[in-house]
């Protein structure tokens, strides 16, 4: 099998900005709206990066480098369609409508980071990889059960592929004809390991044939060509077809979490490389060339952006603090006995001054 021939890249403008594609079905006013969004979710990203290092969050996962694949899948999504990402998919959640506080708040460790709002279609985050996979597909089958027009989409990265619940949700949606997307974020690296050590294949979407279901490669980073193929990937989904497995071929800029130092492993020269096509500079390359937008246009979305994450900073840092008790809610709909005596038990050690709040 020759995988750029059968799986080739889909892309409509290229690293340097340039249209290499057909741009059909994209007008000025969704770009424009697109790189707003896109600036605005970078500004967070670097902003909670620093909040981190100052000590004001915890651990934090940036995405930067995966704007454009998850701005781009949910851009083409119907409001009623299921979201199912991970700790690193913020940007997609964001974009889909959950506050831009909400990742802030996940990094303190708050638990009303998992409270989604109702106006969402969309799961808490998922920190155990893979996990969430599974989740989209119990989610699309229960839609189809119910004659629902709605589809399930679930982001993961490629490291999640080698994990067995990857291959236990393709199975099982093959077979049910479930109405779900898997959006593999091929960002090179699964932490520390090369994907040219976690998987022998040479494509994730060719995975798509030993379960018998459509598989597409896109270029990431180049959000017209992810908003172009999830729509159309997305229209014969929801048309019955089966579900369809969505290789985003993209590049993580920085580390893993915070936690991490992607020096200690990857070579400067190749982050140099990948990095030149990241989706926030490409598309900006694009607008200004095309004439869609000029130099004041992005001077104003940048403070804009700057404004609005300083919003969702004050709101985060300003939230109420919750019980430490909230530990026992949220996990079964009714407490069982082991954990409501536990609690009990947390609740006399607290009167008693041995607990706190946070």
């Amino acid at each position: 099998m020759k995988p750029d021939k059968e799986f080739p890249i889909r892309r409509v403008i290229d690293e340097d900005g340039q249209l290499v594609g057909d741009r059909s079905g994209v007008t000025d006013d969704e770009l424009k709206e697109f790189y707003r969004w896109l600036v605005t979710l970078r500004t967070l990203d670097q902003r909670a990066w620093n909040l981190q290092r100052q000590g004001r969050i915890g651990t934090y996962p940036p995405f930067s480098g995966q704007e454009a694949t998850q701005v781009g899948v949910v851009a083409a999504l119907d409001r009623m369609d299921w979201i199912c990402g991970s700790y690193r998919d913020w940007a997609a959640l964001a974009y889909a409508g959950v506050p831009l506080y909400y990742p802030l708040l996940n990094s303190m460790g708050h638990p009303v980071s998992g409270n989604i709002p109702d106006s969402v279609q969309a799961l808490p985050v998922q920190v155990v990889i893979a996990a969430q996979i599974l989740h989209a597909v119990g989610l699309a089958w229960s839609a189809k059960l119910q004659g629902q027009d709605r589809v399930a989409v679930t982001f993961f990265g490629d490291g999640a592929t080698s994990q067995g619940d990857f291959h236990e949700a393709l199975n099982l949606a093959s077979v049910m004809k479930a109405p779900v997307i898997f959006v593999a974020q091929n960002n090179q690296w699964a932490i520390s390991v090369p994907i040219s050590r976690q998987m022998n294949s040479q494509t994730i979407a060719q995975r798509s044939l030993a379960y018998n279901i459509e598989g597409v490669r896109v270029d990431g980073n180049d959000i017209i060509a992810v908003f172009q193929t999830l729509k159309e990937v997305a229209a014969r989904v929801r048309a019955g077809k089966g579900p369809a497995l969505v290789e985003a071929v993209t590049y993580r800029l920085g580390a893993h979490t915070t936690a991490d130092d992607p020096t200690r492993y990857r070579p400067s020269d190749e982050e140099a490389r990948l990095s030149h096509g990241e989706p926030v500079a490409r598309l900006k390359r694009y607008l200004l060339g095309a004439g869609i937008l000029g130099e004041e246009d992005f001077q104003r979305i940048d403070d804009e952006a700057k404004a609005t994450v300083d919003e969702a900073v004050k709101t985060a840092e300003s939230y109420p603090k919750s019980a430490s008790e909230t530990v026992f809610d949220h996990v079964y709909q009714d407490l069982t006995e082991p954990l409501k005596q536990q609690r009990a038990a947390f609740r006399q050690r607290v009167a008693e001054g041995g607990g706190q709040r946070g």
